[in-house]
């Protein structure tokens, strides 16, 4: 190829001056979106194959073609964008790189390619390729997670911490209980990501510029060849579209949030005010300047990393904003955030090891359980029981707690006598309802904390984390054919 060739723009033929060289260098999109490498020859290998049904392209060529891109692929696998530009310096995007690069492969027929196609439909096709991957890294990241977090429940056993509302200590809940709780979160997250797959897997090559494209293609063999599951119905949404990255954006955000209120309690519970926690060393750091230190750096970096998420969403969200339809070079701002959320899957593979090894001092969380009152709503539930009424019982109990308060003694080392002072229902059965254990068992409900339930409910939850990996391996495996 010609220099002359090689430094002609994609639309240059309309064009009589060159462009302001600070505008040509700030324009270009090569410098990030150079990781679309592998998007592009699948997605230009697969509109080979519909041209080759239209009669564009003759087998030999297709060959040739698809032969080339795989060519274009292993060269710069693992390559950064500099060496790339190296070769071809004129590059303004992924689409003209490897136009560039498919050409000195195979020479002109190469600029066959390009016949029936725009990069509106390109550059489309390889984010809908790209959030998908990154969707199916995410969810089985997430299930690691989810898997590590009802293993340590399961340990855990019957033991027993106290639950907080307000930032006060409420009732005593299971250990099991609490952890279960964040791998219901992350099941829900696992399930959001099934659904923004879904929505997004629609092809858009086929739908040229806008119009959609000017040869009789069969868009059913690009998108069969691709993995998706049918073409785009509407041209002009199809290579405007950016909503599906700006849902797969809110669930990461969703996920984000998740492991912030995570980290949160990890680094509470790990200080020595709680004592709860034991923080893995293997994740930790020390101070430069305290040689006592211990810090939750990883759980600190997974609280701030919300940030980055969140402004990944709202950067989605102001760039698709008030655009009319159909493709705006306002669009070329929506490829960063997709490809900043990138890491999310390798944070949240960080978490599950952190979760694995983190030791949970048990004996603590147990004397923290049954101290400061915790078993008062247990107490009122026992004089419900006995015939009073919820509302007065609240009060009897309430008025037992501060003559317990008074004395510096729990409500289950009052006397017998000294209950009878706030009402003639306390019996000798009611020392056996506060117990620590009967606390628990109480809340003998559906997503209750009694040992029974939580003991079905960490069940459905290992079901639940089972079927989501087959439907992601199942997935996984059907684009690694396409």
């Amino acid at each position: 190829m010609s220099n002359e060739q090689q430094s002609a723009k994609m639309w240059s033929g309309r064009f009589r001056e060159p462009l302001d060289p600070e505008f040509e260098a700030w324009q270009r999109s090569i410098l990030f979106d150079f990781q679309l490498l592998p998007q592009e020859t699948r997605a230009s290998k697969a509109h080979g194959s519909a041209l080759c049904a239209a009669g564009v392209l003759n087998e030999a060529e297709t060959r040739a073609i698809r032969e080339g891109l795989d060519a274009v692929s292993a060269r710069y696998a693992g390559a950064s964008v500099e060496a790339a530009l190296r070769d071809y310096p004129s590059a303004e995007d992924i689409h003209h790189l490897v136009e560039l690069a498919l050409t000195s492969e195979i020479g002109p027929l190469a600029l066959k390619l390009h016949t029936g196609r725009s990069r509106n439909e390109q550059i489309a096709t390889d984010l809908r390729l790209f959030v998908r991957e990154e969707i199916t890294r995410v969810q089985a990241a997430l299930l690691e997670w989810a898997e590590a977090l009802l293993s340590r429940a399961s340990e855990a056993g019957e033991a027993v911490m106290p639950s907080y509302t307000h930032m006060q200590r409420a009732e005593p809940v299971l250990v099991a209980h609490w952890l279960h709780g964040y791998a219901e979160m992350l099941l829900r997250d696992a399930t959001r990501l099934e659904d923004c797959r879904r929505r997004l897997n629609r092809c858009p090559l086929g739908s040229g510029a806008v119009a959609g494209a000017t040869l009789a293609l069969d868009r059913e063999i690009a998108a069969r060849e691709l993995g998706f599951d049918a073409p785009t119905a509407n041209s002009m949404d199809a290579t405007s579209d950016r909503d599906f990255a700006l849902e797969y954006a809110q669930a990461l955000t969703s996920v984000a949030l998740h492991a912030s209120r995570f980290a949160e309690e990890m680094a509470l519970f790990s200080s020595a005010e709680y004592g709860f926690v034991e923080l893995p060393e293997r994740y930790s750091t020390g101070s430069s300047a305290m040689p006592q230190k211990k810090n939750p750096d990883l759980v600190e970096l997974v609280r701030g990393r919300v940030g980055r998420i969140f402004g990944a969403a709202s950067a989605l969200t102001l760039t698709i904003k008030g655009q009319p339809l159909a493709y705006n070079k306002d669009m070329q701002e929506t490829q960063e955030p997709c490809f900043a959320l990138s890491g999310t899957s390798r944070m949240i593979g960080l978490l599950a090891g952190f979760t694995r090894e983190a030791s949970f001092r048990l004996e603590r969380m147990r004397e923290a359980a049954a101290t400061g009152y915790l078993n008062a709503m247990a107490a009122a539930t026992y004089l419900v029981s006995k015939g009073v009424a919820f509302r007065v019982a609240h009060e009897k109990i309430g008025h037992a707690v501060r003559f317990a308060l008074d004395r510096g003694v729990e409500l289950n080392e009052l006397s017998l006598e000294e209950l009878r002072q706030f009402g003639p229902e306390f019996d000798a059965d009611f020392f056996d309802a506060v117990e620590l254990m009967a606390t628990v068992d109480c809340h003998d409900v559906v997503g209750g904390t009694a040992r029974r339930r939580v003991q079905a409910a960490l069940a459905a939850a290992a079901a639940e984390v089972e079927r989501l990996r087959m439907a992601n391996t199942t997935t996984e495996m059907s684009d690694a054919c396409a």
